[in-house]
């Protein structure tokens, strides 16, 4: 499995931060999420599933 956020769509807003710090940080120079690491699926699920423009991929 893989986790991977697309930054065309992401907006910044650290939903997916606040869902799941385990998986998921900003990049503050981008202002954009990113993945740093990944080792709990349903966390980054719910991380996924609470993504308002639906940026984060899981495969």
């Amino acid at each position: 499995m893989s986790v991977s956020i697309d930054k065309n769509l992401c907006i910044g807003c650290s939903a997916c931060v606040s869902i799941c710090p385990k998986t998921f940080k900003m990049n503050e120079e981008e202002g954009k999420a990113e993945v740093f690491a990944f080792d709990d699926i349903t966390c980054a699920q719910n991380a996924a599933d609470g993504c308002p423009v639906q940026a984060i991929a899981i495969g």
